[in-house]
């Protein structure tokens, strides 16, 4: 391929992610393609909308902070929700407790930008409702869980009820499994699933739970279809999977109300994916920003 033929291909490209897929079955004219290129402003629209970034975590190392605050500036992302979970099937609470330090380092190291979200182990009960008050006490909000136990666990009964009383959500890693419709083989038995999610929600109807990274590798359909019937299910759309149909179904099975914008550290895909649905105005805002502010507003930690 040659030079110019390499960029008439980019710039046609380029313009079916912004136009939604469409603009190839319409004109294969790359002056045509080039024209709505340039008619439309994406940094304009980026910055248009505030954000609340429902799913982030520091990346590389323990102090990688300077590169999510470095994204969230140049993408108009006002509040990041940040978490370290412990992905692995750690025995020693202590380890929880360092790294929701880790956490509270970057609030006070961007207080302006990061709001920390506290992990747990419930198979460590009295340890994880204690430190749930301490972090929480601290200016964190919600809890962010992983693996170790499912959702839908007796184990985590205790921290969901306290989470209630907290009014805050739960927000918990989902499989992301292995070409979309099967279960990863290097996940544990423990992890948590739609059905387990729709369970936990049904047997909680007063709690609030976020449903992890729709876009991030697992069956985004299936998972849809599950949590459909549980209004206090949250889905957030993170992720690094930008298949291109995501956001246009869980707005169909989901609702405007309970989808949340999310990176989980792949921004250009969090925020992309958004702009290039079919979404109103009133519905980009609600994702982008208002629905999260809402579940904020019900402990009295909303930042607006």
């Amino acid at each position: 391929m040659n030079r110019r033929k390499f960029f008439e291909n980019t710039a046609v490209s380029a313009a079916g992610v912004i136009f939604g897929g469409n603009i190839l079955s319409k004109s294969s004219d790359v002056n045509e393609v080039d024209s709505l290129s340039s008619s439309y402003d994406i940094m304009q629209q980026v910055m248009k909308y505030q954000k609340i970034d429902c799913h982030a975590h520091p990346s590389f190392n323990n102090n990688s902070f300077d590169t999510q605050i470095e994204f969230a500036q140049r993408l108009g992302i006002d509040k990041l929700i940040m978490s370290r979970p412990l992905t692995s099937g750690e025995t020693k609470f202590e380890k929880f407790r360092e790294a929701n330090d880790v956490i509270l380092k970057a609030m006070k190291r961007y207080p302006d930008k990061v709001i920390g979200q506290p992990t747990v182990n419930a198979q460590f009960q009295k340890e994880s409702l204690e430190e749930i008050d301490r972090c929480i006490d601290q200016g964190m909000v919600g809890l962010k869980v992983y693996n170790q136990v499912k959702i839908n666990d007796p184990l985590f009964y205790p921290i969901i009820e306290k989470l209630i009383d907290l009014n805050m959500i739960v927000h918990m890693h989902v499989g992301v499994g292995n070409s979309r419709v099967k279960a990863h083989p290097g996940e544990p038995e423990s992890i948590t699933t739609p059905d387990d999610f729709a369970e936990a929600a049904k047997r909680y109807p007063e709690a609030m739970f976020q449903y992890a990274h729709l876009g991030g590798g697992g069956d985004w359909e299936a998972g849809c279809k599950a949590v459909r019937d549980c209004p206090n299910v949250y889905v957030d759309l993170s992720g690094s999977n930008n298949e291109e149909n995501i956001v246009n179904f869980a707005l169909e099975h989901i609702g405007e109300d309970r989808m949340l914008f999310g990176c989980d550290n792949s921004f250009y895909q969090g925020v992309g994916h958004v702009l290039a649905a079919n979404l109103s105005e009133t519905q980009k805002r609600k994702i982008f920003f208002d629905n999260y502010n809402n579940i904020l507003r019900k402990a009295g930690r909303h930042v607006d």
